[in-house]
């Protein structure tokens, strides 16, 4: 960010005087931090970046300085759950990423690659497709287990640490289920609407297979309607809160197209946005009350498992067990017991509770790709969390965590193996015989 040149000091959305004035200053906030447990520094804690945010607001410049600490931050609202004034910290962070967005120029490079994933690639089932089946056929063809067993990455500098990172590929893709009805198992009790995702339909598409199957198996008609792609959380994270509203609009026309119990998401990074859709389109005319009724059916897979008579036929799932809050669930969407009730319902399954476990994995959307760096420090501190337990099993409840956690099981565990909270339903269920 400190390569961004300011060119304009006029802005519809930054962060509003009424948001920044429930600051109290108090500090509380700092040790909910990531990155200012990591480096210890004022301006790079919340209190420090809505100072300076304040500073903003009020006429200073925005120096690269500026740049640099709000582009250093995780957005993972850590800090929303420690704070006694309600500072809804997740909405300033945005709006000052927006401010940013609207007021700087990027180098062409940059530009060009922000173009790219957030204008064509994440809205583009053909194009994600493509480079999914590049994917698979560098793991496929063990070009990626000899990269990494050679020590060719250490060579690669940053570009190395990022194929650490890099999701899988998991064909067959699931963007050709969307537009289906899966009918429930048993008795119907519930109609629900899912949504798949953009790149979780490549790179998890046995997560998105394993969380309809469960709900199939708890009464639930599964719908995926047509129509339905990028939830704009990404966007609305990166300061792009134009093509964010853009994509809400869209989600809302599909999904709103019919009556269903819930909508619900297996990726916690995007519920929370998915929530907010009535927050992002309050001043559209058109779209208002549509985008706050769907805020209010949309529910995560896990809160909605939660909430109904689980399907208790389950067979044994015998493994230790600690699971990583995802921060937009816990810290944004406020769920933590859902989780851990749905683990606690899995017969065989140890349970063991990790320290700090709703500090941030250092994911955090696309953070560990800008951030690399910092996002290392935070995921090696994450991983003596993880070792601490002894447990066999990671389980969380978001995919970008999941990816985050499987290079620190890699690179700083002891391989542990990192699953979502459905996945494990799905193989008690699997287990119990295939009874509905």
């Amino acid at each position: 960010m400190g390569d961004c040149t300011v060119v304009s000091e006029k802005v519809k959305y930054g962060p509003q005087q009424v948001d920044l004035d429930r600051c109290v200053h108090c500090g509380l906030c700092l040790n909910a931090c990531p990155t200012y447990r990591e480096l210890g520094l004022e301006m790079d804690s919340p209190r420090g970046r809505v100072y300076q945010m304040v500073q903003v607001s009020d006429g200073a410049p925005m120096s690269p300085s500026y740049l640099e600490h709000i582009g250093l931050c995780l957005a993972c609202r850590g800090c929303e759950t420690a704070c006694p004034s309600g500072v809804q910290y997740g909405r300033l962070v945005e709006a000052a990423r927006t401010e940013i967005e609207a007021r700087t120029v990027r180098p062409w490079y940059a530009r060009m690659f922000r173009r790219f994933i957030f204008g064509h690639l994440l809205q583009s089932p053909p194009t994600m497709t493509f480079f999914g089946a590049l994917l698979y056929l560098y793991e496929a063809s063990r070009l990626q287990k000899l990269v990494r067993g050679m020590g060719f990455l250490k060579l690669l500098g940053r570009l190395g640490d990022l194929e650490q990172l890099s999701p899988p590929a998991e064909p067959p893709f699931f963007f050709g289920q969307v537009g289906k009805t899966f009918p429930a198992e048993g008795q119907r009790r519930y109609r629900v609407a899912f949504l798949a995702g953009c790149i979780a339909n490549v790179s998890f598409a046995r997560l998105n297979e394993a969380t309809v199957r469960v709900l199939q198996k708890n009464g639930c008609d599964v719908v995926l309607p047509a129509g339905q792609g990028c939830c704009g959380a990404l966007h609305v994270h990166a300061g792009l809160r134009e093509e964010a509203r853009a994509l809400a609009r869209r989600n809302i026309d599909a999904f709103l197209s019919a009556d269903y119990d819930a909508i619900v998401t297996n990726a916690a990074g995007c519920g929370s946005t998915l929530k907010e859709y009535g927050e992002l389109l309050d001043d559209d005319p058109a779209y208002a009350a549509r985008a706050h009724l769907f805020a209010k059916r949309m529910k995560d897979v896990t809160e909605f498992l939660a909430s109904i008579e689980l399907n208790p036929r389950m067979g044994r799932v015998n493994a230790t067990v600690t699971y990583q809050d995802s921060c937009h669930l816990a810290h944004g969407q406020k769920v933590r017991a859902a989780p851990r009730k749905l683990l606690a319902a899995v017969p065989g399954l140890e349970y063991r509770e990790m320290p700090f476990s709703d500090i941030c994995c250092g994911s955090a959307g696309i953070y560990n790709v800008v951030q690399n760096e910092m996002a290392m420090q935070i995921l090696e501190r994450k991983m003596e969390s993880v070792n601490s337990t002894g447990a066999a099993v990671i389980a969380t409840a978001n995919p970008g965590c999941m990816l985050e956690l499987r290079a620190g099981a890699r690179v700083y565990g002891s391989g542990q193996r990192v699953v979502h909270v459905v996945e494990l339903l799905d193989e008690a269920y699997a287990a119990a015989g295939g009874r509905g």
